[in-house]
């Protein structure tokens, strides 16, 4: 076995490990706090140690740019889907929020009985009118609670230099609540692989982009703030594949 295997074995089991032993406590004390202390306890803390040991384990790095860019109030976050690793790293920059999950997730033991404090939109992925009602209900409410609304408009993880097409379900949000849509792009992909335990050293790179304010809320603004956040993504991604 070579020394970066090692190193992701070691990675991976004490990620396992401290997901059963920090859920475990969470489940019990995590309802009884407000939900920002709820939010920076059950998940950002342990999201910050996750990102730690990527780094220091197995030598996933990262830099970000554009951190300047993110508005005051509360918006949608629309970002590419390549790895686990990105789910964990948003966690820590857009504070506090919420996302788009798939139902399946609160199924998992432990971890995902611990996400379930943490006031996720999960949606049948097999129902897509429902699942867009759902977002649009939920997501609303969780805006006008003052959190940060996490949304994958790719519907699942897809592979580095695959073209990047964007649902519109995140923009219909933003524009049915009237706030800025924040696009981020990133290349965590090419060092934590969508399939499989294998890991590669490297720096992700993470670019977040000029907030996007709607114009209304009929179909044409949606269209029209849809295609600047996937434009931007698309440009983004460009730019990161040539460094």
């Amino acid at each position: 076995m070579s020394l970066m295997a090692l190193r992701v074995t070691l990675f991976y089991l004490i990620l396992s490990t401290t997901a059963v032993l920090w859920s475990i406590p969470m489940l019990l004390i995590g309802p009884l706090m407000p939900y920002r202390m709820r939010f920076n306890v059950v998940l950002v803390w342990w999201c910050r140690m996750a990102i730690w040991l990527a780094k220091h384990l197995v030598g996933i790095n990262y830099r970000v740019t554009g951190l300047e860019n993110i508005p005051g109030q509360p918006g949608v976050i629309v970002a590419n889907h390549q790895s686990t690793w990105e789910t964990f790293f948003l966690q820590l920059i857009f504070k506090p929020q919420t996302q788009l999950i798939k139902k399946e997730l609160l199924y998992v033991p432990f971890f995902g009985w611990a996400f379930a404090l943490l006031k996720p939109i999960a949606i049948n992925r097999s129902k897509a009118r429902s699942s867009l009602q759902q977002l649009n209900r939920i997501g609303g409410q969780r805006l006008r609670e003052g959190l940060w609304v996490l949304v994958f408009p790719e519907g699942t993880r897809v592979e580095p230099g695959q073209p990047i097409r964007f649902s519109r379900g995140g923009a219909a949000l933003a524009c049915a609540n009237n706030v800025p849509i924040v696009p981020v792009a990133h290349n965590a992909g090419e060092f934590w692989p969508r399939k499989g335990w294998g890991k590669r050293a490297g720096t992700v790179q993470i670019h977040i982009g000029p907030a996007i304010h709607p114009a209304g809320s009929d179909p044409r603004s949606i269209v029209e703030a849809h295609k600047q956040a996937e434009a931007w993504v698309q440009q983004a991604m460009l730019e990161i594949q040539q460094r």
